[in-house]
């Protein structure tokens, strides 16, 4: 079963549920996604079949015509086992000038294929009398659940994800590059949150979106403050048929990646967006991810609001949005990055459903409910010792 999802469908944020999934200092944008900042958009293609089929690719737009109106981008590698193509020139250049794919490991390679042959569809002087690009290409194991070597993402199923991309509400979880994906034992996948500053901080948008298939232990998963993983400890563990038991533990794959893409209306230059990316560590840190040797956690942030024209001099498109310099803004950014990456790691496990794949190899989804109810719990303990004092 192939399907491209745009837009609302199956699988919707589960984290909008507010206050019951984590406390935050800023308030979230209406999609509580990164389409809260104007211009970017989404698109999945899933690819569910038979028993061993669970993959997919995700695409992320920072707007409408990257090649002609770059956007300024810096990339962070928190931990190298894994793949982000196309940064060298990111950070060289200081911009984004190509859509950015995620996929499974082995389709890297497919989706760079369609993404130039989407790009030469669109822009048929490239190779000819302009530039050639370099697509940003990111991926995640999910060698667990999916027959990975399969190779199920083709390179005209990405042109398709990249025709669907739209502004909006998209869906979460187990879709498109999140299919297989699994986290602290659970099922895991696409995630997204947004933080909104308020007025006085310039009212700017820091929107997140994670691909979310990191292998910490399961006791070290933490909501809002709350040590979910080691009451969930002995519950809903993953199911490992004797056959491909030995496929929990192999490599980069027992260690899991996590791939983040951050985006702001804030004008930024890259050395800002560099210092801005290396907050999702902190994020990170707060649900107890640690990332492992074989970890890929790499990140990618632009800015919608610093962009230069497609011309030999690359001027920048709107010389009166200068990089912001006060440093009350910038401190804040920062502060909504560390928030919108918590929270959309929190969103792609609550996000998730229960998923059997390849093997009969089973990873169940995070029970909502009982977390709420734990959080609840927590936080009327945390009263209660208030009104005591």
């Amino acid at each position: 079963m192939l399907s491209i999802v745009t837009g609302v469908a199956a699988g919707l944020p589960l984290c909008a549920a507010g206050e019951d999934v984590g406390s935050s200092l800023y308030a979230p944008g209406r999609f509580d996604g990164i389409t809260d900042v104007p211009g970017v958009r989404v698109a999945h293609v899933t690819k569910v079949e038979g028993t061993s089929v669970r993959t997919g690719a995700t695409a992320i737009f920072p707007n409408a015509d990257p090649w002609n109106e770059k956007v300024a981008a810096a990339s962070e590698s928190y931990n190298g086992n894994g793949e982000m193509t196309g940064t060298h020139w990111v950070d060289e250049a200081g911009y984004l000038e190509t859509p950015i794919v995620l996929t499974d490991t082995l389709d890297v390679g497919r989706a760079d294929d369609g993404v130039i042959s989407w790009m030469m569809q669109r822009y048929p002087q490239i190779g000819i009398g302009d530039d050639v690009p370099l697509p940003v290409v990111a991926e995640c194991d999910d060698q667990l659940l999916n027959d990975i070597r399969g190779r199920y993402v083709g390179a005209q199923d990405v042109v398709a994800l990249l025709d669907a991309a739209r502004t909006g509400q998209f869906a979460r979880g187990s879709v498109g590059a999140g299919t297989g994906m699994r986290a602290f034992g659970f099922k895991a996948g696409i995630g997204s949150a947004s933080r909104i500053l308020p007025k006085n901080l310039g009212g700017y948008t820091v929107g997140v979106l994670v691909n979310d298939n990191t292998g910490s232990s399961r006791a070290l998963l933490t909501i809002d403050g709350v040590h979910v993983g080691r009451i969930l400890r002995t519950e809903y563990l993953p199911i490992y048929p004797k056959r491909t038991g030995a496929l929990e533990t192999r490599g980069k794959q027992g260690d899991g990646s996590i791939i983040v893409v951050v985006a702001t209306d804030a004008p930024l230059d890259h050395r800002q967006l560099h210092a801005l990316s290396k907050r999702v560590e902190l994020g990170m840190g707060r649900v107890g991810l640690t990332s492992q040797i074989g970890s890929g956690d790499l990140f990618i942030a632009f800015s919608t609001a610093y962009a230069y024209t497609r011309d030999a001099e690359y001027n920048i498109l709107a010389p009166a949005a200068r990089p912001i310099e006060d440093q009350d803004r910038l401190n804040a950014l920062y502060g909504a990055t560390v928030e919108a990456t918590e929270h959309a790691i929190y969103d792609a496990l609550l996000s998730a459903k229960t998923m059997s794949g390849r093997g009969g190899v089973t990873f169940y989804g995070l029970p909502v409910q009982r977390v709420q109810m734990l959080l609840r719990a927590a936080r009327s303990l945390e009263n209660s010792g208030n009104d005591s004092r």
